[in-house]
């Protein structure tokens, strides 16, 4: 098939390789460069680079729904357009262009989980299985028909970056099966059912913030699901400490009040939450690298309770 594929992030990469590997790319399409990082320099997105190693036509629009791009994807003659990852919202002149559709590969098993952040949203609340959905995109937020859904187990400290490599590297494999069902005739699109549908909409600092009066639980899914971004975040001594990483330890808090650091003669940093002490193994403060749990415990004088 001739494709155009639009993406912009890493999730969106190996779906990219894949496709140039067994189908013809006519053009790829991502977002422009933005600025990152503290010096704001400009830095090109992942699907830009892969698309250069690989030798693919590359535009990079502010906006996609415009008729210069419009036209130049009409042009590059596409049988189907992919989308996985890209950041805008498609209008019908330009999804229905291609005459097998546009097909969007999830990171959920849809109708759970429609929106911007599938990913954290399955880990923060609990989820233990996910999987990937390819479907075709209609005019509203991850509602068109379902093509194909492969799901995927969640493992228990599992965060969400690493979460996501391991589903983009599924969804590519899952795009492959699609593209080969759509051209045998063995997949055909189905509509979404009306029960079971959630949603995943994007985060903000704000969601990151630990409230240690809840569970044990609920404070681990809020860490790892919020990893790498927008980074679980909690407060001592009025500096703002990053939470990369925690472990659930099953002991139960008894007179340890939420927040409040136990048993430092332990050596290891284990903080109340409404019914068990965590374990914080990887922290952050403002302008200093990250560290383990011990060696931030080492580094504490007075202060023994996180707000």
């Amino acid at each position: 098939m001739r494709v155009v594929f639009l993406g912009t992030s890493a999730f969106a990469v190996p779906a990219l390789d894949a496709l140039a590997g067994r189908h013809t790319v006519s053009l790829v399409v991502t977002q422009p460069d933005r600025p990152a990082g503290r010096g704001g320099r400009l830095r090109e997105p992942e699907v830009k680079t892969a698309a250069r190693n690989l030798g693919l036509p590359t535009e990079q629009p502010e906006r996609i729904n415009t008729e210069p791009v419009i036209d130049r994807v009409r042009a590059a003659s596409p049988d189907v357009i992919v989308v996985a990852a890209y950041g805008q919202m498609l209008k019908p002149n330009l999804f229905g262009i291609p005459p097998n559709g546009t097909i969007n590969i999830h990171a959920s098993l849809l109708p759970a989980y429609r929106g911007a952040a599938p990913v954290q949203w399955a880990l923060v609340r609990g989820e233990r299985t996910t999987g990937i959905t390819t479907f075709l995109i209609d005019r509203g937020m991850d509602t068109g028909d379902l093509l194909l859904l492969r799901d995927l187990e969640i493992g228990p400290d599992e965060t969400a970056g690493e979460l996501g490599t391991r589903l983009a590297e599924l969804g590519a494999a899952v795009l492959l099966e699609t593209l080969d069902g759509i051209s045998s005739g063995t997949i055909v699109p189905r509509p979404q059912p009306a029960d079971g549908v959630t949603f995943a909409p994007m985060l903000t600092r704000d969601d990151g913030r630990i409230d240690w009066s809840a569970s044990a639980s609920d404070v681990h899914n809020l860490i790892r699901g919020t990893s790498p971004w927008p980074g679980a975040w909690t407060i001592l001594r009025q500096e703002r400490i990053k939470v990369h990483r925690s472990v659930r330890t099953g002991v139960l808090k008894g007179s340890v009040e939420p927040g409040e650091i136990a048993l430092p003669e332990t050596g290891r940093l284990l903080v109340g939450c409404s019914d068990e002490l965590i374990e914080l193994v990887g922290l952050q403060r403002e302008g200093r690298p990250r560290v383990d749990g011990d060696a931030f415990l080492n580094g504490l004088r007075s202060a023994r309770r996180f707000i």
